[in-house]
Order: structure tokens, then C-alpha cells, then sequence
């Protein structure tokens, strides 16, 4: 497929009339819906978003290519926009935008399309072609321009003599999140820079379409050294020996020639994939709380379907020990045990995964089995430790790996197969058992002993508290931190004793806290029309679905359209559904499934009310605050 197939004259704006960023998305995205390219332009949007909220892809030189690729897209498109005087669009080199390619994507785009996104990308790193789009005055001439600028890259690729296989080669792995644009033009930037420097470079890519042009164990062995240039974890352990520099994929794309430059310099630090990384490797643009945060979510993504799926096989369990048999019959034991049994390796899990993305492969069994450890009551404790023994075995076994790899960083050559065999497993269940035996376990069991016993003993008062708290935090971020801190605290507690109706109280909090935000713009959409745009009210016809399956991110693209007005709006009415809920005691044993799995609920009359009362409150306070729309 060639590039002016995805580019279409019908999707040309020439003078963006927006201002800002958000309402620079939502005009380009607002074409895309209108000739059908999208089919949930919120859902389009909230894509862009996620997009931009891991990188910034204004990418400098005064080009941003904000792009998404999933199930709501029809076709793959290219939206090319112009704007004169130019939008403050968080750009990596701080200047403002003029030249926008908004790139869509359909989940199952083909490689035709595919690679036509990445030449497409790859074209915008020449300046001169770049000052030509700046003077283009209608899509036609947009179209035509990127025409004659493929064609006559592919007649300079025809004339070019074969590059001299006397100059030196450096090989590469370029990466984005979504693998759609940036993950080609650093490869393009890269190559290119390279050729000005006197060298060959070659550059394998993580893209959409998977790995393409993938090194060879001839290649990095030929080479002077790496450049990894990347925004996702790529196999590192081949480069082991080599003078490698890592940096972000926006480094690829803005200052190919710098990185090039480390590995012509002998500035690059040698990479050992047995623990000692290089000084860049360790991206220093990561804090160390985000590192944190990354690792915990690494574990409780692969924790929750054991949550989910085991917790509504005992809440289903529950119906028919109700209903249909009691605790006798044959399929309470079924659901129950079945339950039970996912239950059990929620702890293990979230531990193994938090180690793992600390310390890779080796850190997964040390960290299975201090979680397991802490799941259990060990060393005489009066409880186990827990979810929070958990946390705590899964970032110790993580850490316990690379202090092992470390220490064993300069061992022979000769018996590195050992590591991995036999040094690594022996010595980290070695170690993290001791620490969970005789520190972790008497320390979190007891905590985990005493937040228990505070749970079973709570008075109303303080039951309403926690609840209302718990509520609130499900809109702050809706699906950010302070959203699965919530969740977690609530499901860990469940998770503990899935049997105690104050467990069962809090997980009801969580719920309603959490379906309160798309219902609540749901609600504003269609009582308060004026207050909100065509798109917006489009998308709360969805966030009726969405409140009602318990899926806060539908009010998302309303958070970050108007963060001022929707986040305290959508907080004051979640608390107030969790107050609710803690007063009428409403209990939920299940830990997913919004109203889907309002039948379990112990007061299902007062858990529609607690939604209804606090979906209104902030839907109305959200709404008369808001202005209305011009």
C-alpha cells in the first residue's frame, strides 16, 4: 500500500482553529468521526490520550503525530492538519506545533498498512519536505507532495551505490509503545545519521507489525556497539559485552547523531547482561516512584484475574448455597473450591510479577514463593502475612536478583551457564525464605493480624469513614493510582476472607465509588445539553454501559477536557455513594461486574441508590459548573 492510499483530501484541516492540545485532538478527531473513520470517537480520543500521556509525540521541529490503533477504528487513515500560528503541544523541543498527522489505526491493520504508516513517518525527519507541507493550501497538494517525495526516494534508492562494506557497523533496536510511528522514524533518523558519520548502521524495529529487521548474532558481533532506543522492555541478554547506549525513542528521532556519537567516542559503558548494566540503560529520565509504581502494576495486572475471575465463582457459589441447595449441593462445592483455589495464587502471583519486572526471569520463582510464603501462616505468626507480606516478598526478591547478579558479575566466562541453573534459583529462595521466615512473616503477619481485627471490630462511624474515603479515591484518578489503591486495599481484604460481610462492605464501596464518574456524566449530557459538545454528548450515551459494567475510565476524556470541574465533582459524588454504602451496610462478594452483579449484593435496593444518589449529585454540581457551550 502506498502512503497517499491512507491520506485522503477530505481529511485535510488547513487552519486548525484550535488553541491548545485537548481541543487540537478533539477537532482532528472530530473529522475522523465525521467521515467515518472512527467509531467511538471518545474511545478514539481516550487511545490518543493514553498515547500522549506515555510520551509526548510532538516530536520537535514544530511536527506532532498523535496516533492510536484500536477496535473502534474502521480503516487505517492519515489526517494531515496545519496550524499558523502554532499550539503549545507539550513538545520534547518546547516549540509550538504547526504541522499535525493524526494516524488511526485499526487493531487488525495489515502489514500493507502497517508499513506504509512507518515510510510515512520516516519522510517527516527531512526539513525541506517538512517546509513544503508548511506551505501546502489544500489536501491535493498534500497528497501530491508526499507522491513526489516517494517517488523520488525511490529513484535515489535505485541510483545509490551499494554502501561500502569497509565502514564500520553499529546495530540498534528502535521501540515505541505503540509501535505505530516513532519506532520507524528514529530507525530512519538513525540510518541516516549514520551515513553522515561514516558509518553502516543497522536498526532492527519493535513495531505494530512485530519485529522487522532482526540483528543477528553475526551482526552484533560485527558491530562497534548498540543503541537501543526504546519506550519498552526489548531482549537485551544477545548485546551482553557490547558498548551499548540506551535512551528513549524520542532521543532517536531528535539527536541520532549524539547517540552515534557515544559509541564513535568509546564514551558507551560495556553492557553485561548477567546484572551490570550500562549507565544509560538505566533510563535516568524514570524517578524512582514511577519505577516503583511501574513494578506494582507489573504485579497487580497479572494478580487481577485471579481476583476477578476466582472472586465472582465464590460470589456465584453464594446464589446457590442461597437458592439452590445449600452448602451440600454438589455445585456450591464446585464454584466455591474452584473459587477458592484462583484465590490462592493471588498473593504468589502479584509477589512473582512485581519481582519479575524488578529482576526478569530469575526474580519470578524467588518472588513466587515469598509470596506463597506470605499467603500461608509460617514460623508460629498469629495470621499470615498477607497482601502486604506480599508487596513486600515480591520487591525484596526482585531486588535480592540484582543484588545477586552483581555480586556475581565477574565470574568466568567459563560458568556463566551456572547463573541462570543453578546460582540464582539456590541462592534467592535461599535468601527470600530466610527474610520471609524470620523478619517478613513476624512483622506483616502481625500487621496484617491487627488491620484484621480493626476491620471485624469497626463501628459504624468508623466502617462510614473508610467507605466514604475509599469511594472518593475511585474518582480521583479513575484508573491512576489512588483509583487501584483503593481497589487493591478493598480486593486484598476480600481477597483475605472473601466470607466477611465487612470485607464484602468495601468492596461494595469501591464499585459504587468507581461507577459513580460515567454515570455522572452520563447524566449531564442529557439533562444539561448545552453544557457540553456533540462529541461529549455522544460519548455519554456510552458511559451509560460503561458506569453500569464498572469501567471508571469512561469519564476519563471528560477529566482531561475540563480536569477543574470533573474531577471534584465526580470525588464529591463517589464519597458520597460510599458513605451510603458504609451506612446501609450494603455487601458486594464479588470483586468486578458494576450492576451485572447486583444480585449478589446483601441490600441490592440501597446499592442502586447509593450509585443513583451519588451519580446525581455529581452529574448536577458537574454540570451547573461547567459553561456553557458556544
Amino acid at each position: 500500500m502506498k502512503i497517499e492510499e491512507l491520506l485522503n483530501p477530505k481529511l485535510a484541516i488547513l487552519n486548525l482553529q484550535a488553541n491548545d492540545k485537548d481541543s487540537a485532538i478533539r477537532e482532528m478527531a472530530d473529522m475522523m468521526a465525521d467521515q467515518g473513520i472512527v467509531n467511538n470517537e471518545e474511545e478514539f480520543i481516550k487511545s490518543i490520550w493514553d498515547r500522549e500521556n506515555q510520551t509526548t509525540t510532538g516530536i520537535g521541529d514544530g511536527i506532532a503525530m498523535p496516533h492510536a490503533r484500536n477496535k473502534n477504528i474502521n480503516k487505517a487513515a492519515v489526517l494531515f492538519a496545519k496550524s499558523e500560528n502554532g499550539i503549545d503541544f507539550k513538545s520534547l523541543d518546547g516549540k509550538p506545533v504547526h504541522l499535525f498527522f493524526m494516524i488511526a489505526a485499526p487493531e487488525g491493520a495489515d502489514n500493507a498498512h502497517l508499513q506504509a504508516l512507518a515510510k510515512l513517518s520516516s519522510l517527516l525527519i527531512d526539513p525541506e519536505f517538512v517546509n513544503e507541507l508548511k506551505k501546502a493550501t489544500s489536501g491535493e497538494e498534500v497528497i501530491s507532495l508526499f507522491k513526489q517525495k516517494d517517488a523520488a526516494i525511490t529513484n535515489e534508492k535505485n541510483k545509490k551505490p551499494k554502501i561500502s562494506s569497509e565502514r564500520p557497523l553499529i546495530v540498534g533496536v528502535t521501540a515505541c509503545i505503540n509501535g505505530i510511528a516513532h519506532t520507524y522514524m528514529a530507525q530512519e533518523a538513525l540510518i541516516k545519521a549514520g551515513e553522515a558519520l561514516g558509518y553502516n548502521v543497522h536498526i532492527e524495529t519493535n513495531g505494530s507489525e512485530g519485529v522487522k529487521n532482526k540483528l543477528t548474532a553475526e551482526d552484533i558481533s560485527k558491530s562497534e556497539g548498540v543503541i537501543i532506543a526504546s519506550d519498552k522492555k526489548v531482549e537485551m541478554a544477545r548485546f551482553d559485552g557490547k558498548p551499548l547506549v540506551s535512551a528513549p525513542v524520542v532521543a532517536g528521532i531528535n539527536k541520532p547523531q549524539d547517540l552515534i556519537k557515544q559509541i564513535a567516542d568509546h564514551q558507551a559503558s560495556i553492557y553485561n547482561a548477567g546484572g551490570q548494566t550500562t549507565k544509560q540503560a538505566d533510563k535516568a529520565e524514570i524517578s524512582v516512584g514511577s519505577t516503583i509504581y511501574r513494578n506494582l502494576m507489573n504485579g497487580i495486572s497479572h494478580m487481577l484475574p485471579f481476583v476477578i475471575g476466582g472472586g465472582i465463582l465464590i460470589a456465584l457459589s453464594f446464589i446457590v448455597e442461597q437458592y439452590a441447595g445449600g452448602a451440600k449441593s454438589p455445585l456450591f462445592v464446585f464454584l466455591n473450591t474452584i473459587g477458592g483455589m484462583a484465590f490462592t495464587f493471588m498473593v504468589p502471583v502479584l509477589s512473582a510479577y512485581i519481582a519479575e519486572s524488578i529482576g526478569d526471569l530469575p526474580a519470578l520463582m524467588p518472588g513466587f514463593v515469598g509470596g506463597y510464603m506470605a499467603s500461608n501462616v509460617i514460623n508460629n505468626a498469629k495470621s499470615p502475612a498477607g497482601f502486604l507480606g506480599g508487596l513486600a516478598a515480591g520487591f525484596m526478591a526482585g531486588y535480592i536478583t540484582l543484588a545477586l547478579r552483581k555480586v556475581f558479575s565477574k565470574i568466568p566466562k567459563s560458568l556463566e551457564g551456572m547463573k541462570p541453573m543453578l546460582l540464582y534459583p539456590v541462592l534467592g529462595l535461599l535468601l527470600i525464605a530466610a527474610i520471609m521466615y524470620y523478619i517478613v512473616s513476624p512483622i506483616f503477619s502481625g500487621l496484617n493480624f491487627a488491620i484484621t481485627n480493626f476491620l471485624n471490630h469497626m463501628g459504624t462511624g468508623n466502617l462510614i469513614i473508610l467507605t466514604s474515603i475509599l469511594g472518593g479515591m475511585m474518582a480521583i484518578d479513575m484508573g491512576g493510582p489512588f483509583n487501584k489503591a483503593a481497589y487493591v486495599f478493598a480486593s486484598g481484604a476480600f481477597a483475605n476472607n472473601p466470607h466477611d460481610p465487612v470485607n464484602a462492605i468495601l468492596m461494595a464501596a469501591v464499585m459504587v465509588g468507581g461507577m459513580v464518574p460515567p454515570f455522572a456524566t452520563a447524566i449531564g449530557t442529557v439533562l444539561f445539553k448545552n453544557k457540553y459538545t456533540e462529541s461529549e454528548r455522544r460519548a455519554g450515551i456510552s458511559n451509560w454501559i460503561l458506569g453500569w459494567s464498572f469501567i471508571t475510565e469512561g469519564a476519563i476524556p471528560f477529566a482531561a477536557a475540563d480536569p477543574g470541574r470533573v474531577i471534584p465533582s465526580c470525588v464529591l459524588g463517589s464519597a458520597i455513594a460510599g458513605f451510603i454504602v458504609g451506612l446501609t451496610k450494603v455487601g458486594i462478594p464479588a470483586p468486578h461486574g458494576g450492576f451485572w452483579v447486583a444480585p449478589l449484593a446483601t441490600n441490592i435496593v440501597w446499592y442502586f441508590i447509593a450509585v443513583i444518589v451519588g451519580s446525581l449529585v455529581s452529574g448536577v454540581v458537574l454540570s451547573l459548573w461547567k459553561k456553557a457551550v458556544k
